[in-house]
């Protein structure tokens, strides 16, 4: 690696992306330690809404988990912060989902387990289906127009307020809260189709 790049990226956020981007692993390292607070309450944030019950995993657990997954990523072409913080909601939601699904596959049989039956079975189907509907739907949407997911991500996963959405983006807050409008029917529609 060479020299000057580690210390070049330590200047902002957008050139520890770039040298991230370009495979540099000490500015990963640094970019990852100076979004660590964002990151963690990111966390916080995706298993409070994404709360379900089998759902054990702690906000530290998620954000390693997303530590790793990123950290094995070449060339992720993540431009500036708002749209790292995006990519990092949508993949800890993904992570979220995996493991809820697994955790389900080994309660249907993937391990065999003794346990006593659950008055709860029917209510945990549910939430397990919506859980899985949500995360389906959200990537659909992006495959549909990547633009509008990454909002969601933004606002709903992130937790950023439409001015600040519109301040990373260079738009009108009002531009921000027209995506928004469409990006939650069309949402809403494939949840729905699920």
């Amino acid at each position: 690696m060479p020299s000057g790049s580690a210390s070049s990226a330590t200047g902002s956020i957008t050139q520890l992306i770039a040298a991230a981007d370009s495979g540099d692993g000490n500015a990963r390292a640094l970019l990852f330690e100076r979004l660590y607070a964002d990151l963690h309450r990111l966390a916080q944030s995706q298993l409070r809404r994404l709360a379900h019950p089998e759902l054990t995993l702690s906000p530290t657990a998620v954000l390693h988990e997303f530590y790793l997954d990123i950290s094995g990523r070449e060339g992720a072409q993540i431009p500036d912060r708002a749209r790292f913080l995006g990519y990092a909601a949508c993949a800890m939601r993904g992570l979220i989902i995996d493991y809820v699904r697994e955790r389900r596959a080994q309660k249907r049989g993937g391990l065999f387990h003794l346990t006593q039956l659950s008055t709860q079975i029917g209510d945990d189907a549910a939430e397990d289906q919506s859980l899985t509907r949500l995360g389906d739907a959200l990537e659909e949407l992006g495959h549909a127009d990547e633009s509008l997911a990454e909002l969601v991500d933004l606002k709903y996963f992130c937790g950023l307020s439409f001015a600040e959405i519109a301040a990373l983006r260079g738009v009108s807050e009002r531009t921000i809260q027209r995506d928004w409008r469409k990006a939650r029917l069309l949402l809403h529609g494939l949840v729905a189709e699920g």
